[in-house]
């Protein structure tokens, strides 16, 4: 039974083909570009709030 699951093991970690583990290059440059739309859409309807949150954050803090 042990050697039976060592086998399966064995077969399918090294019988995979190499191309195979490129990963998935147009899902990342997706979630890359919704993000960066997130953030530009976020920064352009809260821009000025988040600014003055900060300032004032900084400002009791370096008082």
């Amino acid at each position: 039974m042990t050697d039976l699951f060592v086998c399966w093991l064995l077969a399918l970690t090294h019988g995979r083909d190499r191309a195979s583990e490129r990963g998935d290059v147009p899902g990342w440059v997706l979630i890359t570009v919704m993000t960066a739309g997130l953030v530009a859409a976020l920064w352009a309807v809260a821009g000025d709030a988040l600014s003055t949150m900060l300032r004032d954050a900084l400002n009791s803090v370096s008082s």
